[in-house]
């Protein structure tokens, strides 16, 4: 398909910003119309992506045009059944994010909708690069506008927190930078001219070791930005000190680029590295989501909690990602929607009670079913998704990894580690119920003890409208899920086949060459990922 529906995604909010930076100030009533409007068309765009048929494996809507030719540089964009819902979910969170702001943004109002403008355009950019380089822009350039959401519009120690998460993303990204440079060169030693195209580079196959430094350089880089325990710590401060509409785009999108990059870049560029590396991953991964609950469990800030329940989520995905099966693999894509739908929520209804209360303490509630009924029951909605209540979004993905994780096996012999790790992850699923549950019945049941909490007013029409779709998409993925299931499984068979034979052609090598996948993978089919538990000759087990 060759409809620039693709390059109307990227350009419409890069011509929006520029717009709205260049008004005058005075209109803000007009600048947060023509934001939002640009923004809704933006999802206009994207449903029509959901159309096409993803039952073939390859890229749809690809673009691919040369930019800086003596470098092998290109614009280059598509999407695959791996990345049509991230899609769907940056055009869709967006503008209820930027909506929902208008409640508490009074300050700087055509600042704060030209950084939510550029902030979708890094997003949407990243999701849709097939050229390294491109990608590289679109990922560095998410940080301008994150950072100054957080450290114009934040809390008090919002400073702090901006440059912390500046920081920390931008070590990692410099040393994937390094990484993809080398992959450059060792491509253009082979193939004689320079190339930053995935599917070109995609033909390389280096050595064991090469693939272990560079996998661990692109790891680090997408390890900081999910974020993967003991590399988390940026992530409660950027929460609690962003304003509502930052924390909602951070949690519902931001994270998943991390783990969109393993998938994408990492683990088909380097297999041999991410097969024997991703175990260990995935128990970092379990680690996280214990030690994310218990975090979570004892914070007595509702908006710190909610922070700590995504590393505790995250951990599910990975887990879920590096079982290299396509329950694990699926499960894994569809939690990353399931996450951004349930945690954005909440963090819009922790947002809604600071509004009033200037408060997220717990302490500071009780009794709020009797005042504010309506916020009661969508808060408890979504509490429900997100400890994966049968019948919601978040259980159909927890019991996709959980399966997934099960039913892995791996040439390493770590069959025994994985069914521990899954029954570790098992009990996430109970602290999650655990602790949203204690802050349930802490802020809505018994008495209401503070006279402040007598006045509070119920949900507004801007507040419902926010949070309604979000409500929707709950019961929608968990009564059924098949609808986005057939749109990626595709993609998630073919990525598992891909995978085995780079993975075997990988360790049958002893320097760099070029292999012509294509034909290797005909006839191929490994959508369960158990040929990765045999190896094919003594070569390959040594």
């Amino acid at each position: 398909m060759t409809t620039r529906y693709l390059t109307w995604l990227l350009a419409i909010p890069a011509i929006s910003a520029l717009v709205v930076l260049l008004l005058p100030r005075g209109w803000e009533k007009t600048i947060k119309r023509f934001s939002i409007g640009a923004m809704l068309v933006e999802l206009v765009i994207s449903i029509r992506l959901i159309l096409a048929d993803y039952s073939d494996a390859g890229y749809h809507f690809v673009e691919h045009v040369a930019w800086v030719e003596s470098f092998g540089i290109s614009y280059k964009v598509g999407i695959d059944g791996l990345s049509l819902w991230l899609v769907i979910l940056t055009t869709l969170l967006s503008p209820i994010a930027l909506y929902a702001s208008w409640g508490s943004i009074t300050t700087r109002i055509k600042e704060y909708a030209f950084s939510f403008l550029l902030l979708e355009l890094g997003m949407l950019g990243a999701f849709v690069a097939l050229d390294l380089f491109l990608f590289y822009v679109f990922w560095e350039l998410m940080l301008v506008p994150m950072y100054l959401i957080i450290g114009v519009w934040g809390g008090k120690d919002r400073v702090y927190a901006a440059v912390k998460f500046f920081l920390y993303t931008m070590v990692g990204s410099l040393l994937m930078l390094v990484a993809i440079l080398y992959l450059v060169a060792s491509y253009e030693k082979l193939a004689g001219h320079y190339s930053f195209d995935l599917q070109e580079l995609s033909t390389l196959v280096l050595p064991a070791l090469p693939q272990y430094l560079l996998f661990a350089a692109f790891a680090l880089a997408f390890a900081i930005k999910v974020p993967m325990f003991p590399f988390h710590t940026w992530l409660p401060d950027a929460h609690v000190q962003a304003p509502t509409g930052g924390s909602v785009i951070l949690a519902a999108v931001l994270l998943k680029l991390g783990i969109y990059g393993f998938i994408r870049f990492a683990m088909p560029l380097f297999p041999v590295a991410s097969q024997a590396i991703g175990p260990v991953l995935a128990g970092l991964g379990v680690f996280g989501i214990i030690y994310g609950a218990y975090a979570a469990w004892v914070q007595r800030d509702l908006k710190k909690l909610v922070a700590y329940s995504s590393v505790s989520h995250m951990g599910f995905i990975l887990l879920g990602l590096f079982a290299m099966n396509r329950n694990g693999i699926s499960g894994a894509i569809l939690q990353m929607i399931n996450h951004g739908i349930s945690t954005g929520a909440l963090f819009l209804l922790v947002g809604v009670i600071y509004d009033r209360r200037h408060s997220r303490l717990l302490d500071d509630f009780g009794g709020l079913a009797k005042v504010m009924p309506w916020y009661t029951l969508f808060f408890v909605i979504i509490t429900l998704s997100s400890i994966g209540l049968p019948g919601t979004n978040g259980f159909v993905g927890e019991f996709m990894i959980l399966a997934g994780s099960f039913l892995s096996r791996t040439s390493i012999g770590f069959g025994s580690s994985w069914f521990i790790m899954t029954l570790l992850a098992t009990t996430g699923v109970i602290f999650a119920a655990v602790y949203m549950l204690h802050a349930v019945l802490r802020i809505f049941w018994g008495k209401v003890v503070h006279t402040e909490n007598e006045a509070l007013t119920d949900l507004n029409r801007r507040e419902v409208a926010s949070l309604l779709p979000l409500i929707v998409m709950v019961f929608w993925i968990g009564l059924y899920p098949k609808f986005f299931l057939d749109k990626m499984n595709p993609a998630v068979d073919a990525f598992v086949t891909d995978f085995t034979v780079r993975y075997e052609e990988g360790l049958r090598t002893g320097e760099p060459r070029l292999v012509d996948f294509d034909k290797l993978t005909q006839g191929f089919d490994a959508p369960d990922g158990l040929a990765l538990a045999r190896p094919t000759n003594e070569e390959a087990q040594r």
